[in-house]
């Protein structure tokens, strides 16, 4: 089981776009050296929905091939098309990767039986450990409980990235699945408090712009030091709430180019923040001593 912070990384752009693959190397090696335990590629926060089939599966080919496992690599593998997570999903296993992470299917809203069948169907596909992953404030579709504990027992599917927020809701979720399935926080706000509960680890976007601050807040949550979290966490609230003040990843790509880690592309639709979101971003970055 994978455990600790681990890195929603953000594809770092040159500013027409295309992909700046040193950037990536140099993002991969500070989270190696900053106690990262593994590095998503191209899940939300990476632009998935913006990189084309062959951009989508070289960088994870990237990513594997330059870490060389000195840290797990989850692939973002999910898509609403059933067909297409397959196929993305044995793309990343055939290079190598440790997990894929498959997002419930977006906008064609299917039902409780749909996405159980549909998670299975790519795990029965492809043998490669798989996380499941639920936010419904991004894809109009909210997988239950229940349906999660039914796809607990699917062999092949060992984790869950709960994104809802919703603490108590993820507490109820703990105790339905098997110790053996890994629950991961994907909400910055509420990280601390569910892994308290019992999460494995937090699936983060501050991890981009503060990796060695997440790392420790989360293995501190893994040890049970409760004031030693609060004290971290509460150092990160308002870095936290900034880098959602517009769709995620435009606040936290533009805190990166403002840090000098990468370049300032992002892909259309998304674009930089307006400028009062970017003046909210800069004073959360100073609130953090950056």
């Amino acid at each position: 089981m994978i455990t600790g912070s681990i890195v929603a990384l953000v594809t770092p752009m040159y500013s027409d776009g295309q992909i700046d693959y040193s950037a990536l190397d140099g993002l991969l090696d500070w989270h190696v050296a900053a106690g990262t335990s593994a590095i998503v590629a191209v899940g939300t926060t990476g632009e998935s929905a913006t990189l084309d089939v062959h951009e989508h599966l070289d960088l994870i080919r990237h990513c594997v091939k330059y870490l060389a496992g000195r840290v797990p690599v989850i692939a973002g593998t999910g898509a609403n098309s059933t067909r297409e997570a397959i196929e993305l999903t044995r793309g990343a296993a055939s290079v190598g990767v440790d997990a894929c992470l498959l997002v419930t299917p977006y906008y064609n809203r299917p039902s409780q039986r749909g996405l159980y069948e549909h998670f299975r169907a790519v795990a029965e596909a492809v043998n490669v450990p798989q996380i499941l992953y639920n936010v419904p404030s991004r894809t109009a579709v909210d997988m239950s409980n229940e349906t999660t504990r039914r796809l607990s027992s699917v062999h092949n599917i060992v984790g869950i990235k709960d994104a809802t927020g919703d603490v108590t809701r993820g507490k109820e979720l703990l105790s339905m699945v098997p110790d053996t399935f890994a629950v991961y926080s994907g909400d910055d706000a509420t990280a601390a408090d569910l892994m308290l509960a019992g999460a494995a680890g937090n699936i983060s976007v501050t991890a981009n712009v503060v990796p060695e601050r997440v790392a420790a807040l989360c293995a501190a949550a893994l040890a049970g030091d409760e004031a030693t979290v609060r004290k971290i966490d509460a150092s990160l609230k308002d870095l936290n709430a900034a880098l959602f003040v517009e769709a995620n990843p435009m606040p936290v790509k533009y805190a990166l180019a403002r840090l000098g880690r990468i370049q300032d592309g992002i892909r259309l639709p998304l674009t930089p923040p307006e400028a009062d979101s970017a003046a909210i971003i800069d004073a959360a970055l100073e609130s953090v001593g950056i």
